[in-house]
This record gives structure tokens, C-alpha cells and sequence, in this order.
């Protein structure tokens, strides 16, 4: 759960509301330590597994598919343990022969995935945290809604929380037309209780037809709709918000359907209609596709779990861009032990936030990253949301996970890892433009900031097992 997304103002009462809870239901909550996952890796084959048509590669098409994404830069072995340990953390599999289309903000995901829609033939399932009953959220119901009436079926799940500020009614007039629609946790006095309300459906996927895919931090609201510009609002004023998605077709499509199906049944919707949800997948691009989710449970933290990972392994560099920074020991101590072996760290955060504490909580660790070598940058325009890694020249993930604990303790969240340097160059080069549109903090401008920055940074310090 994110106090954050589109359509929610933070109610300082209803907070304090909820704080006694929030000590009573996370306070024994923890986060597993990377070196587990290494260590459980070492002792499991020593080849991972790379999936093409239902059917695992041979070691040496494996091992030539790692010299090619190493390219002549990387240790090959230490690639091959970074792919090994992130199966061992997921037990899902990386499948070849994707084609992953990058979506560089909202206005471009709209297109994408109204496109998608307009041409489904079959059904639609559509996962989402909020789904706002403006504009935007206008033009998808209408899109749903027609292609119902064409008999395709529309499956929804949105979350009771995040979409709390959309009435009833809304989603009433979908279910009139065939559409079934599923609120995950609905939230009433008994859940608030037992803490099932602390548990959110933070994803963000679509799937069409089961061939076609997407995933990102886009939720449906007018927010996404244009693009921020440099003063980071529109020509109405309103904030623009800066996030990323990917469309996926190939076999990895499937990885989404199944976690769509599986939400579907633990939050115990009605029977899904048949229809052809898992078709043969053919071959559609050249990258190489994890989908890596995560579920509140004690056994369950595997988008962090791919963070550590990735940075435990980097060689030449890591590019983060995230809007909710409110990293744990473990992944301060990943960072900055890799800024210091010479890896070039730079780190793209908000500037402006609807969240202050979240804010202010990221920015109680700048001197220690400026300290150890890490560039950090704030992004002047709109209101930064994406989720996006990019490490080693090879190595993507967009997704929906925030770096703090809501995400990686209390919400279903999901990211596309892809492995394959045409994407991976797409990346860079939407990180290099967003670095344009930042600006750099230095260790130095930073020591010079006031007082009561400084008071803001250590009450939100305090405040972190909750943001």
C-alpha cells in the first residue's frame, strides 16, 4: 500500500487511526538477508535454466546465450550466478523469444494498451491499484465496456484501497454488462481488525487475449494522460506524473496470466468464463523475460530479493529511477559497497512528492550514498513515479515495486527482469534523458541545507518501518 498513488490525499487522522495497527501487524515482519539466496544457489546446479517452448536449453545453448548478453565486458561466470540466484529466489522461469516494446510514460502507455484493447478478440484481465472514475478512467471503462458487448470478456481486479475514491456505482455499471469485476481486500471493520487491510494489490498488469502483456507503474487516472512538462504541470495546471510501463508478447505472457489467475482465486472471485487464456505462444522477439511477483507472506519477498541481487552482482554500473525511496540497511549496504568497488551508481528520485514522509525519508540517506560515491539526482518535471533499473548495459526491470517496506512487506507486486541489449539501450537512453530533466545533488550543496531539513529527515527516519 502506497498513501501515494493518483486520487488519495493523506489524511493526517485517518493515519493516526491506522498507526496502532500498523505497530500491532508489522512489527515482526522482516526482510531476508541476499546472502541466503547466494548461498542456497551454490548448492543447486550450477547451470540455470533458460526456457524456449515449454522446453529447458541445453547447457551449451545456455552457455552461449550468456556470452552473448555479457558481451565483451562482463565476467561470464558471474552473469551466470546472477541469472542462477534470481531463479533460486523466484523459482519462475526465464523464457526466450520475447519482444519487449518500452513505454516511456503515461501517454504512450494509454495509446499502447487502448490500442491492445480495441483489437482483443477474446478477453481481456486487467489487474490495477487505482482506477479513477476520471477522464481517463472514463476512456477504459467505455473501451471495456464495448468490447464486452462484442463478446470479448473483460475480467478486472482493482484495489479497494487505491481506488477508494471511486463510488460504487462505477464499477456497478461494468458488472451490468457482463464485466466481471473483483475488488482485492475489500476494506471493512472485521479486516481493518485482523490487519487484512495492511495487504494491497499494488500490480499493475494487462493481459490481451493472453498473447499481449503490460506492466509498469501506470494506474488508470487522468494523472498519466499528459506530458510533465518542465515546470511539471500541464497547460491546466494539474500535475503531470513521470512513469514508465512495458508491452510483452512471447512466451513470458503466460508468467503474467498465471499471477492474474492466481490473485483471482485466492481473493476468491467467481468463475471465470471460458476462454482461451493460455494459447500457444510463438516466439516473438530476442529478449529474455523473468516476471518476478511478490505477496505479502514470510517466505515471499522475491521483487527485493531481485534488487540485492542485481546489485550485489553490477560490475560497471546501476541506474535506479524510483519515487518511493525508503531503502532498508541491506540495501544501503548493497549500494554503497558497490560505489566503492568502482561501479557508477546514479540514482534518479523525485523532487516533488504526495507523500513528504516518503520524501524526506529518501533524503535522509543522501550523505551517506554522496559519501560512498553514488550520484543522486531529483527530477524537476511532474511528479516522478517509475520503477526502473537498469545495471550492467544487459539487465532491466520496470515493475510496479517501490524501494520501502510497504512494497516489499504488504503489497502483490510484480517487475519484468529483461535480459537483452537492444532493450537494456532503450533504457539507458530514457534514464539519460531523464537525467537531463534532474538535478544533481552534491555532497557538498547537500551539508548546506538547513535545520529543519535536518529535523524533517530524522522524524521520517523514525518513522520508516511504516512509509
Amino acid at each position: 500500500m502506497n498513501w501515494s498513488e493518483p486520487g488519495r490525499k493523506f489524511v493526517p487522522g485517518l493515519f493516526l487511526i491506522f498507526l496502532p495497527l500498523l505497530f500491532l501487524f508489522s512489527g515482526c515482519a522482516t526482510l531476508p538477508r541476499i546472502e541466503d539466496a547466494v548461498t542456497t544457489s551454490y548448492t543447486r546446479r550450477t547451470t540455470p535454466a533458460i526456457v524456449r517452448g515449454h522446453r529447458p536449453l541445453s547447457k551449451d545453448a545456455v552457455d552461449k546465450i550468456i556470452g552473448r548478453l555479457k558481451g565483451q565486458d562482463l565476467p561470464a561466470d558471474l552473469m551466470e550466478r546472477h541469472i542462477l540466484v534470481e531463479e533460486t529466489i523466484t523459482g519462475r522461469p526465464l523464457t526466450a523469444g520475447n519482444r519487449a516494446t518500452l513505454l516511456v510514460n503515461g501517454p504512450a502507455t494509454y495509446q499502447a494498451m487502448q490500442g491492445a484493447i480495441q483489437n482483443a478478440s477474446d478477453h481481456i484481465n486487467f489487474e490495477t491499484f487505482t482506477f479513477n472514475p476520471d477522464e481517463a478512467g472514463q476512456s477504459f471503462a467505455e473501451l471495456f465496456a464495448r468490447k464486452q458487448s462484442q463478446n470479448v470478456q473483460v475480467n478486472i481486479i482493482y484495489d479497494s484501497l487505491g481506488s477508494l475514491s471511486t463510488p460504487a456505482s462505477f464499477f456497478d455499471r461494468l458488472r451490468k454488462l457482463g464485466v466481471l469485476v473483483l475488488a482485492y481486500n475489500p476494506i471493512d471493520p472485521l479486516s481493518l481488525m485482523t490487519g487484512r487491510d495492511i495487504h494491497r494489490d499494488h500490480r499493475k498488469i494487462m493481459v490481451v487475449d493472453g498473447r499481449i502483456a503490460f506492466t509498469g507503474g501506470v494506474n488508470v487516472s487522468s494523472d498519466y494522460s499528459s506530458m510533465p512538462s518542465g515546470l511539471g504541470s500541464d497547460e491546466k495546471g494539474a500535475i503531470s506524473w513521470r512513469d514508465t510501463d512495458v508491452q510483452i508478447e512471447g512466451p513470458a505472457v503466460a508468467e503474467f496470466q498465471k499471477l492474474f489467475m492466481e490473485t483471482w482465486k485466492r481473493q476468491k472471485g467467481l468463475n471465470l468464463p471460458p476462454r482461451d487464456y493460455f494459447p500457444p505462444l510463438e516466439e516473438a522477439g530476442n529478449e529474455f523475460i523473468r516476471v518476478i511477483a511478490s505477496t505479502p507472506g514470510e517466505n515471499n519477498r522475491d521483487t527485493y530479493l531481485m534488487y540485492l541481487a542485481a546489485f550485489s552482482f553490477a560490475v560497471k554500473s546501476i541506474y535506479l529511477t524510483n519515487s518511493y525511496f525508503a531503502p532498508d540497511e541491506q540495501t544501503l549496504k548493497l549500494l554503497t559497497a558497490a560505489a566503492r568497488r568502482g561501479v557508477d551508481i546514479k540514482i534518479i528520485l523525485p523532487s516533488k512528492s504526495d507523500s513528504r514522509l516518503l520524501l524526506y525519508a529518501g533524503r535522509s540517506h543522501y550523505e551517506r550514498l554522496l559519501q560512498s560515491g553514488v550520484r543522486v539526482y531529483e527530477h524537476r518535471s511532474g511528479m516522478l513515479h517509475a520503477k526502473t533499473a537498469v545495471i550492467d548495459g544487459v539487465w532491466s526491470s520496470v515493475g510496479s515495486t517501490n524501494m520501502d517496506l510497504w512494497s516489499y512487506l504488504r503489497n502483490d507486486e510484480v517487475n519484468a527482469v529483461i535480459l537483452g541489449k537492444n532493450f537494456t539501450t532503450q533504457m539507458e537512453s530514457m534514464f539519460a534523458d531523464d537525467l537531463g530533466n534532474s538535478n544533481e545533488i552534491t555532497l557538498a550543496q547537500w551539508r548546506k541545507r538547513s535545520v529543519s531539513e535536518r529535523l524533517k529527515e530524522r522524524f521520517t527516519r523514525l518513522m520508516w518501518r511504516f512509509l
